[in-house]
This record gives C-alpha cells, sequence and structure tokens, in this order.
C-alpha cells in the first residue's frame, strides 16, 4: 500500500480538503482521489528527509505561547485599526536565526505570519536572516530578541 500511497496522510488531508471545498458528488470524490494520488506520488520525486521531532514539554509551551501571542496581537491590531494612531510606524526588520531545520523555519514561518501584526516576507538561507514586516514597530532590538527567545529557543529544543 505504501508504494501505491507512499505518504497516506498527505493523500488523506489533500483528498478531505478537496472534498469538503468542492462537494460530496460523485465526480469530485473520484476527481479529488485522484489529485490526492498524484500529489502523494509527485512527492517521491523531492524526496523530503524525515523530521527529527523531539516530543515533550517544550511542544505544549510553544503551543501555550504562540497561542496567547496570538489573542495579545488580536486585540493591539484591533485597537490600531479602530483608533488609527499618527505615530504608527510599520518597517521591516531582518532577524538572524540559528535555526537550520526547514521544518523548524517552516513552523517558525506559520508562527509569526498567523500572529497579527507580523508577517513573514522572505528567508535567505546564505545568511541565515529572515525578512519580517512589522505592522507597529517600536523597537526592532525588541522584536528580534523576543522572537529568538520565545519561539526560536523552543523550535531548537524540538526540532534540533
Amino acid at each position: 500500500m505504501t508504494r501505491l500511497v507512499p505518504y497516506p496522510l498527505l493523500a488523506l488531508a489533500l483528498f478531505a480538503m478537496w472534498t469538503l471545498l468542492t462537494g460530496f458528488s460523485p465526480g469530485h470524490i473520484l476527481f479529488g482521489a485522484l489529485v490526492a494520488l498524484i500529489v502523494s506520488r509527485s512527492m517521491l520525486s523531492l524526496k523530503p528527509e524525515p523530521p527529527r521531532v523531539q516530543v515533550g514539554w517544550a511542544m505544549v509551551r510553544l503551543a501555550g505561547i504562540v497561542l496567547v501571542d496570538i489573542v495579545r496581537s488580536n486585540i493591539a491590531v484591533g485597537k490600531i485599526i479602530l483608533s488609527n494612531p499618527p505615530d504608527r510606524h510599520s518597517d521591516f526588520i531582518e532577524l538572524p536565526t540559528e535555526l537550520r531545520s526547514p521544518y523548524a523555519l517552516a513552523v517558525l514561518a506559520l508562527i509569526i505570519t498567523a500572529t497579527p501584526g507580523s508577517l513573514w516576507v522572505q528567508h535567505d538561507a546564505n545568511r541565515h536572516v529572515i525578512l519580517i514586516h512589522i505592522l507597529d514597530l517600536v523597537d526592532e532590538a525588541e522584536w528580534v530578541r523576543q522572537i529568538r527567545q520565545r519561539y526560536e529557543r523552543l523550535l531548537m529544543e524540538i526540532f534540533e
């Protein structure tokens, strides 16, 4: 079975998404299964390395920190939108990172982008620098310090 469907969880997730987004007609179900099989098989050519994940309290702490940060950022962005302060300054920051695992970098990208008010823009793999857009930038050094202490340290513990 793994030869026909080398990545069964990916195929299942793609099939479920396709079916939920397009409907439950026989044609959509058949086409969704075909798409899931083709994409799952095409992942073989990419040869992704299996992630090395340390399951433990670091995952729980990271999830809790991210949840609190997302709620807090939603409130802060809501205040910015409703009050439109004249001294608001949005800008880009460069974040030097010690993360080397592509999985850890992907999770960091998701965290930064899912947190309102910040957006992962680019990753320079040669310099190991991430470009981030901040909606309300007050102190660049504080943003760098906060991301490195709150997220990067835990991601290194989980993935590296």
